[in-house]
């Protein structure tokens, strides 16, 4: 049996706003492609707002991300 590691794992959000940070794609360009509005991504950024999952999904592909199981 497998044990549980004590050190937190990053919560799927911090995960996402990494890789929006690490992106060669400004978050205009990310708010443009996924026709989500840059508003609502700032404010997810700043930590003003949480994403619905059909924003979570239309940035997803836009980044080309996959949910993966480690």
């Amino acid at each position: 049996m497998k044990k549980k590691s004590t050190k937190k794992k990053p919560l799927l959000s911090e995960q996402l706003k990494e890789r929006i940070d690490a992106s060669e794609l400004s978050r205009y360009r990310i708010s443009k492609e996924s026709g989500v509005a840059q508003s609502t991504i700032s404010g997810f950024m700043n930590g003003h707002r949480s994403l619905s999952l059909a924003n979570i999904d239309k940035i997803g592909e836009v980044l080309d991300l996959e949910l993966v199981q480690r």
